[in-house]
């Protein structure tokens, strides 16, 4: 039987990149979470971009009809401005 393999946890991911950097924990936390809080800010103006790992880029979705799972009634879906990942080159060549 396959051993499932699980995403690593936010503390996880910490204590791993302090280790590898040999910075302390809070060091790492407080880094990671300036880094989240400019992509947010950022991404909204132009897009961010995380050198390779990928970018965030806004999209705007149109409008269009839905269906309502439970009812299945027909409905109109506004148009929006939407977030999305693309990832690098780098980052899916790692993967493949």
């Amino acid at each position: 039987m396959a051993k499932v393999v699980k995403a690593m946890t936010k503390a996880q991911i910490m204590a791993k990149l302090a280790e590898d950097t040999g910075l302390a924990k809070k060091d790492v936390i407080g880094v990671v979470e300036a880094l989240v809080q400019l992509a947010c800010k950022e991404a909204k103006k132009a897009g961010f971009t995380i050198p390779g790992l990928g970018k965030l880029v806004v999209v705007n979705r149109k409008a269009r009809w839905g269906r309502n799972p439970a009812t299945s009634e027909k409905i109109k879906i506004k148009a929006k401005k939407a977030l999305k990942f693309r990832i690098a080159k780098a980052a899916k060549d790692a993967v493949a």
